[in-house]
């Protein structure tokens, strides 16, 4: 997810450099051959020298180290903090953070993986931050997709409804492909098919700003063949698993 973001930045004029950081030197390498305001550092520590912005971009248990390590170099007086570690809230990102009661600009960040192609949700919260330096996040961040600023207690939903939803909707295109090759559809066309249906799904509820009902009624006759696919997908649970499986998703 750190890649996909240093990728999306560089394609904006968010910076003029991006520094990057990874025990994976192939990886790191990557990153820096595909945009030239992306540099390897050769440290974490080197990596936030001199930073505005520092993103924590590790999993949730290796937070607390990567903080210890860096933490002495961070200048809280010029300095916004962002995270992606899903399940680290504040008050803890606060307590390894804190320096003499002194804490820097703090932001929680939830994408997904869209961001590599500009087009994720941005779930934000914030700790510290002022209105100024709030609309900064935002607007950085809404060069990659649609950002959405909630309350922590919101972030967990937000999550299950993006972060893990866009794998709930590349199994539906799975399932879908794979109903179009039982009906005599090649896999490759099948996905190109049901690619575009959603594509159009979405533009229509963008163009006419309407609720997906109204546009499935616009498609579903008395008697016709919708109605009766529809109402065989609910019977087999089609509606409450995908509740379910969001409500699994959801973490405190």
């Amino acid at each position: 997810m750190g890649g996909a973001i240093a990728r999306g930045l560089s394609a904006t004029d968010a910076f003029e450099r991006i520094a990057v950081s990874d025990i994976n030197k192939a990886a790191l390498q990557k990153l820096q051959d595909y945009s030239d305001k992306i540099e390897a550092a050769g440290s974490n520590i080197s990596a936030v020298k001199d930073a505005d912005v520092v993103l924590l971009a590790v999993k949730p248990w290796l937070v607390e180290s990567v903080v210890a390590e860096i933490k002495s170099e961070l200048d809280y007086g010029n300095l916004i903090l962002i995270s992606i570690a899903a399940t680290v809230k504040f008050e803890q990102l606060a307590a390894w953070l804190d320096k003499d009661g002194h804490l820097p600009v703090l932001f929680r960040l939830i994408p997904n993986t869209a961001i590599d192609v500009s087009q994720s949700v941005n779930t934000v919260c914030k700790f510290n931050g002022n209105e100024q330096q709030t609309a900064y996040v935002l607007d950085l961040f809404g060069k990659l997709g649609k950002t959405f600023l909630v309350s922590e207690q919101q972030i967990g939903a937000f999550m299950a409804l993006s972060s893990c939803g866009i794998a709930y909707a590349f199994r539906y295109i799975r399932a879908a492909m794979e109903g179009g090759v039982e009906m005599g559809i090649y896999p490759e066309v099948a996905k190109q098919v049901v690619m575009q249906t959603l594509k159009g799904s979405v533009a229509l509820l963008e163009k006419n700003n309407s609720h997906p009902e109204v546009e499935i009624d616009k498609v579903t006759t008395p008697g016709g063949i919708t109605i009766k696919g529809l109402n065989e997908m609910e019977a087999e649970g089609f509606t409450n698993s995908v509740i379910k499986g969001l409500k699994a998703s959801l973490v405190d």
